[in-house]
């Protein structure tokens, strides 16, 4: 059985996306693990770092985005043609152990959603006991769209929206781990720790019928070129042990990643920087990351046996 874990982090811009491809082929290529990258992402910058653009929009005019499953469960649809296993792109920048569920700039319609959940609620008797209708959607939507391909993949790493919309609460619920990238700026810290009583929250709704399964693998400190020598620091060191105040050390990744200019560039190609410039420095702590990834793995692995 394959691991769902989710990259998450209630800010943006503090390298989730980054993170999410360059874990996943570094996965692929230098450990040969199967893995499925699923966008759930309007803003596409998973797909677009694994696909050129005019590849997508081929895609997306076939409907072949994660959108078209998503619709087939707000409005099902009993002449739909495709499955899931029909909307995965294989063989990822070259990698047969790579493949891609991409994402669409139109995932879903919130006014559908809540309408088809209301109707629902009617249809039950449970009109007032609505938010238990939508918690168990928000429970289902994702993990029954993984299920039927969850056992051929060794890892389904999920790209996460900023914020807290339903794929993401959805995503987080279907997963057994979550990551969580993290810039060393107050504004991050922030962002961490909203995440952390979103997800305890989440927890909490759903501890009567089926709880969950969920586990903070790790935060990944992502630093800028300016933070890797010289004034930033200690300014960088300062935030970190405000970190381990409230995580414990096996919550964080010892290893972390700098966003060089390699890293930047990669995403000009539309592929992943482990591909684009595999001896940058960036490149070489994602390999190192991958590693601490795997071996955090297995430790849960044989905490379980």
């Amino acid at each position: 059985m394959g691991y769902v874990i989710s990259t998450v982090n209630m800010k943006g811009g503090v390298g989730k996306t980054t993170l999410t491809v360059n874990l996943a082929t570094s996965l692929a290529k230098n450990f040969n693990k199967k893995v499925l990258v699923l966008d759930l992402d309007a803003q596409i910058s998973a797909t677009l770092s694994l696909l050129a653009p005019h590849e997508f929009g081929k895609l997306r005019k076939k409907r072949k985005t994660l959108s078209y499953l998503i619709d087939g469960v707000i409005q099902p649809n009993p002449y739909a043609k495709l499955d899931i296993h029909d909307l995965i792109s294989p063989s990822i920048c070259g990698l047969s152990q790579l493949e891609l569920l991409p994402g669409d700039i139109e995932l879903y319609d919130e006014y559908l959603v809540s309408e088809m959940l209301h109707q629902k609620a009617v249809n039950e008797n449970k009109i007032e006991h609505f938010d238990s209708v939508w918690n168990n959607f928000e429970r289902l939507l994702i993990r029954d769209i993984l299920e039927p391909i969850v056992n051929d993949y060794d890892f389904i790493i999920m790209d996460c929206a900023p914020g807290y919309n339903l794929l993401t609460r959805s995503a987080i619920a279907a997963s057994d781990f979550y990551l969580l990238p993290a810039r060393p700026e107050p504004l991050s810290l922030v962002g961490i720790q909203l995440l952390e009583r979103r997800v305890k929250k989440l927890k909490g709704s759903h501890q009567d019928d089926d709880p969950l399964k969920l586990q903070l693998l790790g935060i990944v400190f992502i630093l800028s070129e300016g933070g890797l020598f010289g004034r930033y620091d200690k300014y960088y060191d300062q935030v970190k042990r405000r970190v381990k105040q409230d995580f414990t050390i096996d919550q964080m990744f010892a290893t972390d990643i700098p966003m060089d200019v390699n890293v930047a560039k990669a995403v000009d190609l539309f592929m992943p920087a482990v591909l684009t410039s595999p001896n940058s420095n960036g490149s070489k702590a994602f390999l190192k990351l991958t590693e601490e990834f795997l071996g955090k793995i297995n430790g849960f692995e044989q905490n379980q046996q």
